[in-house]
């Protein structure tokens, strides 16, 4: 074996089950939704792996039944989040030294796990605890989780082999990928357990040791992602997982001389917030901290008037609804030609008017609730502030009720304004707005670019070619992923890697080699094979 060059397999893109009626899938995901809903559990932290449980506790609810608690969980404060600095520390070692092979292997047979006996019990508690259907879930907790796994391991063997180009005669170049010293700080979101899983791994899969804080709505697939990891070998220690508030958890973490890498997914205030705290404490720090970030957006989809009407309405429907818009790329500002606009407005309408709404457990459901309390009055106050302003009407929905879940019905703002507030601020729900344009398509193109601080997704609608060129000229800089003909979601791990700049992010682009060089410091090293034994050059000697 130690003579053997090893490479590891190419990796693919997981199937996506299609959970149709009848199918063996279906079925079987039914049933693990009724066992998970009849079964109340109780959440620790897990420190170098050891259960903790602080008394200090939180519940993880339905978003579509908030009376229903699916677990209680328990919360770090200051003193877990040193016991897990020491337990990754104590780990760090080992788990740097540890064969490139063997982790990866570790990582390889994660994926295989959550493609077999974890599939059903990841994407059941992410539609009990996010509130997604069975596609959006399958999509997310399953397969593009799988291919994060599979491909962050051809990755990192990527980065593994690039090494310097020439060594001249008697010596020999080389690179060194070691992972950072210290300890990586990963901050997940809600809305995708795939980044959820992602964050804290991606960074171990390179030889760091983690720490993670998953968000208090998302706690309960976290979990069962942490009990993945485990069963697939990961050592103690290496990551270490540790809900609670983000003051109580993230001031003494950002305090610490050991941190090294901030991995973050949320929103642009938080990561502000906490580059800041960096910044304030850089004195302290052993090694300058690694940030990553990925945050908010404004997302726009910008039709030409040869854009073909069909896919368009397709587009803005999937790409603003799917998951109520609780996607940092959803689609929320649509920029619609005037000659357009009334074959587009009677397809739209029908077409929005046909979503049905309701619990996840029915799979008949296009739409379901939003994430909590919280989210449901800040997206609300944005149809109130739209339904009391002159500059804009509601086109589609518009209702909401919160008596049984946090549910909104998917509304459509039509302004007469392309600045009205509900263009220019992330609402994060299930609320587009769109602006029919009179200007030249030069000139909407400078406004899709200008009104908006983020840069995450975007989409242009057209068939004409020269339209097509033009607005990848101007907007070059508006969007991370640009999108044409499509919708502005859906990033698939190994196609389409992910991120955005300006206020959205640093653009370190997770499922690709980027993202994975942030979390490795490289050594160069030469050796020479016969070393010189003389100080003195030859232009030295004398005429």
């Amino acid at each position: 074996m130690n003579n053997t060059i090893i490479t590891s397999p190419p990796a693919v893109n997981e199937p996506i089950r299609g959970y149709v009626p009848g199918s063996p899938e279906r079925m079987s995901l039914k049933t693990k939704l009724t066992e998970l809903k009849s079964t109340t559990l109780e959440i620790p932290l897990i420190i170098g792996g050891k259960e903790i449980k602080t008394g200090r506790t939180g519940t993880c609810r339905m978003p579509h039944d908030h009376q229903h608690v699916l677990a209680t969980y328990h919360k770090a404060g200051a003193k877990e989040v040193q016991m897990a600095v020491e337990a990754a520390l104590i780990a760090a070692k080992s788990w740097a030294e540890m064969p490139w092979t063997d982790r990866a292997a570790i990582f390889k047979k994660m994926a295989v796990l959550l493609a077999g006996p974890y599939r059903d019990l990841l994407n059941a508690a992410t539609m009990l605890s996010q509130s997604k259907n069975a596609f959006q879930a399958e999509i997310d907790a399953a397969c593009e989780l799988i291919d994060f796994f599979n491909f962050n391991v051809n990755y990192m063997e990527d980065i593994y082999t690039e090494q310097p180009p020439y060594s001249p005669d008697g010596m020999w170049n080389m690179v060194q990928y070691r992972p950072l010293e210290g300890f990586v700080f990963a901050v997940t979101p809600f809305n995708f357990t795939s980044i959820a899983g992602n964050l804290p791994s991606s960074p171990a899969l390179m030889g760091n040791v983690v720490l993670w804080k998953p968000a208090s709505s998302a706690v309960y697939s976290a979990y069962f992602l942490m009990k993945l990891f485990r069963a697939a070998g990961l050592p103690d220690g290496v990551i270490n997982f540790i809900p609670g508030s983000g003051r109580e958890v993230g001031d003494p973490v950002l305090d610490n001389e050991h941190l090294a890498g901030i991995h973050f997914t949320g929103s642009t205030e938080t990561f502000q917030g906490m580059w800041r705290t960096v910044g304030k404490n850089i004195a302290k720090y052993k090694t300058y901290p690694r940030i990553v970030g990925e945050t908010g957006g404004k997302d726009f989809i910008v039709a030409h008037e040869s854009a073909d009407v069909d896919a368009l309405v397709t587009a803005v429907i999937r790409g603003a609804f799917e998951y109520q818009g609780q996607k940092c790329s959803a689609a929320s500002r649509i920029y619609i030609p005037k000659n357009l606009w009334p074959d587009f407005k009677t397809k739209y309408c029908r077409e929005v008017e046909s979503l049905k709404m309701g619990p996840v457990e029915d799979f008949s459901n296009f739409v379901n609730a939003v994430i909590d309390e919280c989210a449901y009055k800040t997206i609300t106050s944005y149809i109130e502030y739209a339904k009391s302003s002159k500059d804009a009407r509601i086109l589609t929905g518009g209702g909401y009720d919160d008596a049984t879940g946090y549910f909104i019905e998917p509304t459509t703002i039509l302004t007469t304004d392309p600045h009205f507030k509900t263009m220019e601020e992330e609402i994060f729900g299930p609320v587009v707005t769109l602006y029919v344009y009179q200007e030249t398509w030069e000139d909407v193109l400078k406004l899709v670019d200008s009104t908006s601080p983020y840069a995450l997704t975007g989409a242009v609608f057209a068939q004409d070619r020269a339209a097509v060129e033009l607005a990848g000229r101007r907007l070059v800089n508006a969007a991370g992923n640009y999108y044409i003909n499509d919708k502005p979601t859906g990033a698939v791990v190994g196609q389409q890697p992910f991120g955005g700049s300006r206020a959205s992010g640093t653009n370190d682009k997770a499922g690709s080699p980027l993202n994975l060089l942030r979390w490795v410091s490289q050594r160069t090293i030469k050796e020479t094979f016969d070393p010189p034994k003389d100080y003195r050059y030859p232009f030295m000697e004398e005429e």
